[in-house]
């Protein structure tokens, strides 16, 4: 099995322990309070892996590539924001409905790799997309 399928499944798995941990977890706080107290929870344990990992030597990496730099900005600002409105559905919406619509994000990134990347998607990949779109909407709208 190819390594980039292998923790793609991994990723969803731990995607799937994420959302129920934080349904679990935001029953008495507010959506922005468990957002920060996971991120600072996420930060920590990232930390020590790239600590162990000895990648904190390659800091100075992130002034010589400014442009890479901006970029991670502008994606841990989307996934903060991403993590706050998933708290704030989950916390007013049902998990089983809220998780789907959460996962349309694969389609909104397959179009946006095709228009940035000039990436090739196959007429299997287009209906593979649009199923997961249509699951998404059926199962969430049920």
């Amino acid at each position: 099995m190819a390594q980039w399928l292998i923790f793609g499944l991994l990723a969803a798995v731990s995607a799937s322990f994420v959302t129920i941990f934080t349904k679990l977890g935001i029953h008495h706080l507010t959506p922005t309070l468990a957002t920060s107290v996971r991120a600072m929870i996420m930060a920590v344990f990232l930390v020590i892996v790239s600590a162990t990992k000895g990648d904190f030597g390659h800091l100075k990496e992130l002034v010589t590539y400014k442009k890479d730099f901006g970029f991670l900005i502008l994606a841990g600002i989307s996934g903060a924001l991403s993590w706050l409105f998933l708290n704030i559905a989950l916390k007013t919406g049902k998990t089983w409905q809220v998780a789907p619509i959460d996962k349309l994000s694969v389609m909104m990134t397959v179009i946006v790799s095709i228009l940035i990347f000039q990436e090739e998607i196959t007429l299997k990949g287009i209906i593979g997309v649009i199923l997961i779109a249509a699951g998404s909407l059926f199962v969430a709208l049920a």
